[in-house]
């Protein structure tokens, strides 16, 4: 086992620190991102993942590390910003031994990083990191932890959509609203509940029969379609991209029906000025980092003693944060998504800036 490549210098992403981790007996291929520690250590889960290649791991680690130091920021929580990815399929791989070993390299980091669950990852394997290190959340009940924080994510998620629908429609419900949801995995079946509840009416889509077969049996009045492009292209009143990042590009942007985007996966947006092809198009998005921030919040309660309603009454406050973003970017004549970077960049600066001054 050894780190076989390290720096804690900035580099041109503007990342503190990102260390490479390899243990060849194991399997262990992972890449630890640490964007930013301004506010406190980073928090970030682990993504288990079958990349391409190494580069693309590896761009994978560095947007993703970057968005949660954002994340948290706008969270109002006392944590930076990290991310890790495990390179492979973890349905081939995945072990104990590899897990543990995974959990070695976080140990190593003596606290600047603090994992949890992401796609690929699940509460149980983080019970089986934590058997290596102490900076684990996103633990099971059974063992101090708060769970499947896709719960919370599912809650915020909702929270923030409110708050897009009371911006263009006047009424913070998505009662009578065709909401379409991609992706039926963690995330989306509890999204489709609380839509279902609130009286929307819900399409949706997901590459994994499974999850096709849930919906149909769990939710048969939603209406499953083929595929992504086809929910697009759906008279959809709300689209909310629930899987992997990129959902926002060249070719959905165009294509979209929808008057507000606001869904759970991280980096929505392929690449800058897309932010701006949607407002030019009159679609409303709302920041994916700002309304996906309830798993993080939920998990990160766990590091003061996990209490489930002190978590949901902060992951319900992204109602708030969402309008108080939105209202921001029309006071400044931008983007949602650059009003909610100028906010997360102005508490990382004016309260990473306290940690300067020395009280001895």
């Amino acid at each position: 086992m050894g780190v076989f490549a390290s720096t804690d210098d900035p580099v041109s992403t503007g990342h503190e620190q990102i260390v490479f981790c390899q243990d060849k007996q194991s399997g262990l291929k992972a890449i630890i991102g640490i964007y930013s520690t301004a506010l406190g250590p980073a928090l970030g889960g682990t993504r288990f993942y079958p990349y391409a290649n190494e580069d693309a791991a590896l761009a994978d680690v560095l947007d993703l590390s970057r968005g949660m130091a954002y994340k948290n920021a706008l969270a109002g929580l006392d944590l930076g910003g990290g991310k890790a990815v495990i390179w492979g399929d973890p349905e081939q791989i995945k072990s104990e031994a590899l897990l543990r070993a995974y959990g070695r390299f976080v140990e190593s980091l003596a606290g600047r990083y603090y994992t949890a669950c992401d796609v690929g990852t699940y509460v149980a394997d983080m019970d089986v990191v934590a058997r290596e290190t102490r900076y684990v959340t996103g633990r099971s009940v059974e063992h101090g932890g708060a769970g499947d924080s896709s719960i919370l994510t599912a809650w915020g998620v909702f929270q923030g959509m409110r708050a897009a629908a009371e911006h263009v429609w006047g009424t913070p419900s998505l009662r009578g609203r065709r909401v379409g949801v991609a992706g039926l995995g963690k995330v989306g079946k509890y999204l489709t509940g609380h839509l279902l509840e609130d009286g929307a009416e819900v399409v949706a889509t997901d590459v994994n029969p499974k999850a096709l077969e849930w919906a149909r049996t769990n939710h048969p009045q939603v209406t499953l379609v083929d595929d992504a492009a086809a929910l697009v292209a759906a008279d959809i009143d709300v689209y909310a991209p629930c899987a992997l990042g990129g959902a926002l590009n060249d070719e959905t942007v165009p294509a979209l029906r929808a008057k507000v985007v606001a869904g759970a996966a991280n980096n929505q947006l392929a690449h800058p000025g897309i932010e701006k092809l949607l407002a030019d198009r009159g679609i409303l998005y709302a920041p994916d980092y700002v309304v996906n921030a309830g798993g993080v919040i939920q998990v990160a309660d766990e590091i003061e003693g996990f209490n489930f309603d002190r978590a949901k009454l902060r992951a319900t406050r992204i109602y708030d944060t969402t309008r108080q973003i939105l209202h921001l970017a029309d006071a400044e004549g931008v983007p949602p998504a650059v009003a909610a970077d100028r906010l997360a960049e102005r508490r990382m600066a004016d309260v990473g800036r306290l940690r300067t001054i020395h009280l001895r």
